[in-house]
């Protein structure tokens, strides 16, 4: 398992909303100590450590995150991520908050709120429409 900073501390704080929702309410430090208690270590400092001083990666699940896709903007949930093995390109599927309509032709439409495509670091596809346009434009 791949450990990354950006989402660990994301996990505590949607682990302290969740508790707060229920009545429990626990500071961000303490939120981060059950977190790294939940993946087996001993305490946040541990799991720092084990994390080390990689970069960030671009995309996290759950993040929010906007762009064009076919040319329309959108923002959209990151639903999942998947680092391919040559590590330059990341497989994602998005949930667009406004559906978005696939089609050019002015005679029907065809809309599409869940998304996935593969993109590079900088959030850009190599697929293209047929007018040279990536499919995926993200702002990162």
């Amino acid at each position: 398992m791949t450990l990354e900073l950006q989402a660990l501390k994301a996990q505590a704080k949607r682990l302290r909303a969740a508790l707060a929702d229920d009545g429990d309410f626990v500071t961000h430090s303490e939120s981060l100590e059950l977190v790294a208690r939940q993946l087996g270590y001993r305490d946040w400092n541990t799991l720092h450590a084990a994390a080390g001083n990689r970069p960030p990666e671009p995309f996290a699940v759950g993040a929010t995150i906007s762009g064009r896709y076919l040319g329309q903007a959108f923002t959209a949930e990151i639903l999942s991520v998947r680092k391919l093995a040559d590590g330059a390109r990341y497989e994602l599927t998005l949930d667009l908050e406004d559906a978005v309509d696939v089609v050019t032709f002015d005679s029907f439409s065809n809309y599409r709120k869940r998304v996935s495509g593969l993109v590079n670091a900088a959030g850009v596809s190599d697929a293209r429409t047929s007018d040279g346009r990536p499919h995926f434009e993200l702002a990162v």
